[in-house]
């Protein structure tokens, strides 16, 4: 007789819990420190005594009234204006037959790299009343008198026009993305069963795509609210204030931290309020494909429209990429940044100085690629595993965990940047500012992703990453 024995299979240790759990924490560590510094001063008086006088004077003092109302208008407005862009040129590149649709992508990134700051300077040498180019150009064209002008660069209207510019692109990738990757079936079954275009879109392709178009609509609003660049250069000069720049004013000498820490607590609470009507929103339901491999989605032929599409687009391109870029690019060859540039005025002078003589700028740049570099490897592997913790409820406390990521948007950073516990970590204030946008773009992907094969940590790498 012969007896066989078989070894007991290894037993793995998943360390998918252990792992979440301790980012978990890191995170209410990162975060909670600064809320709670931010909570400290808004309560309190000087002498650290509780009190309300912080917030009864935020709301009835006109030199805060304002700028809140102000920033209400600044933020909904541009809201809203980037998704009535945003989604029409997310449809026409991701789903129609268009000519020129990578390239719109491309250049649609290019205002997304932008930065605000750098946008609001362009737009200022473009727009200001006196010695704006456009304003110029209108005054030679038709001998208009010279204190006249055709745009102000320095008024509220401007400062939406500016900041919508460079918060659309968050609606377009968010938007394009969740169409590139709605199957071409369910449409298709639509039709077949009689259902018309607009029946369609309304049936399946808006409830497919609603959940980013809303992340979209959520992320410019809060980044809106909470710039702090763009207003700087064109809010104070026409002599009115946003939050943020109120907030900066506030920490001018003699410092006020008790009322700037109050005034950032109305835009946590914005925050919460607006996290809580997405989730009434999008309600219970699930947006997920159910389902195996599925075809690429279909194109829409647009037939006689297509070169109407695409000067649509580049129309609509022309006030965050090209305008912009070619006054940066007249500014930086030109004698005088206002005056446009000849091949006799041309000069390499400004470049060579910035580059050769300014002692600061070496500095400035390897400050920026290791800050850029840090920020962003860091903040993206946090901000995947926080995705996936919330999403998927692995954790007890994970909607605590999803508040505390988004939480940080709607403080400003100079805010935290006075933090007891952030004055000494730029890297750390940057990655607290950055990575609440990343789980808003994460969680629809995540959402999307299978729960099947999302079950381990391994997987974790393997399955919901890619997605």
């Amino acid at each position: 007789m012969t007896i066989t024995t078989t070894a007991a299979p290894k037993t793995r240790i998943d360390w998918t819990k252990p792992v979440l759990s301790l980012v978990a924490f890191a995170m209410v560590v990162l975060i909670a420190l600064p809320l709670s510094w931010l909570a400290v001063y808004a309560f309190t008086d000087k002498a650290r005594h509780p009190t309300l006088q912080n917030f009864v004077t935020l709301f009835t003092n006109p030199d805060f009234l304002d700028p809140l109302l102000t920033t209400a208008i600044i933020a909904t407005t541009s809201a809203v204006i980037c998704c009535l862009v945003a989604a029409p040129i997310s449809w026409l590149v991701s789903r129609t037959d268009m000519p020129g649709r990578q390239t719109i992508r491309s250049l649609v990134t290019a205002s997304f790299v932008t930065p605000p700051f750098l946008g609001a300077v362009a737009w200022e040498l473009l727009a200001a009343p006196n010695s704006g180019l456009l304003n110029q150009l209108y005054r030679f064209l038709t001998g208009a008198e010279s204190d006249s002008h055709l745009f102000n660069i320095y008024s509220l209207t401007g400062i939406i026009f500016v900041i919508s510019c460079y918060t659309f692109p968050f609606v377009f990738v968010l938007v394009a993305n969740a169409l590139d990757n709605m199957p071409g079936e369910l449409e298709d079954a639509s039709a077949i069963l009689g259902g018309k275009a607009w029946t369609t879109a309304r049936r399946v392709t808006i409830p497919l795509a609603l959940p980013a178009l809303v992340a979209g609509a959520l992320i410019a609003f809060l980044q809106a609210m909470t710039l702090f660049g763009s207003p700087a250069i064109l809010a104070l000069p026409a002599g009115f204030h946003t939050m943020t720049t109120k907030i900066w004013s506030l920490f001018q000498y003699p410092p006020k931290l008790e009322l700037a820490a109050a005034a950032a607590v109305p835009l946590l609470v914005l925050t919460i309020l607006l996290l809580q009507g997405q989730k009434f929103l999008l309600g219970r339901r699930g947006y997920s494909v159910v389902g195996g491999k599925y075809g690429a989605p279909r194109q829409v032929e647009l037939k006689g429209w297509r070169w109407a599409a695409l000067a649509f687009c580049l129309v609509v391109l022309l006030n965050p990429v090209f305008l912009p870029y070619l006054a940066l690019l007249n500014a930086a060859f030109s004698p005088n940044a206002t005056t446009l540039v000849t091949p006799a005025t041309a000069t390499w002078h400004n470049v060579v100085f910035v580059f050769t003589e300014l002692s600061s700028t070496q500095l400035a740049l390897k400050n920026t690629v290791i800050l850029g570099a840090s920020t962003a490897t860091i903040g993206t592997i946090l901000a995947l595993v926080i995705a996936y913790v919330t999403t998927r409820r692995v954790i007890a406390g994970h909607r605590i965990l999803g508040f505390l990521a988004t939480a940080p948007v709607a403080v400003p950073g100079i805010v935290l940047g006075v933090g007891p516990s952030t004055c000494r970590r730029p890297i750390s204030n940057c990655r607290r500012r950055s990575r609440p946008f990343t789980p808003n773009w994460k969680t629809p992907a995540a959402s999307s992703a299978p729960r099947g094969c999302s079950r381990s940590a391994r997987s974790l790498r393997r399955c919901c990453a890619p997605a």
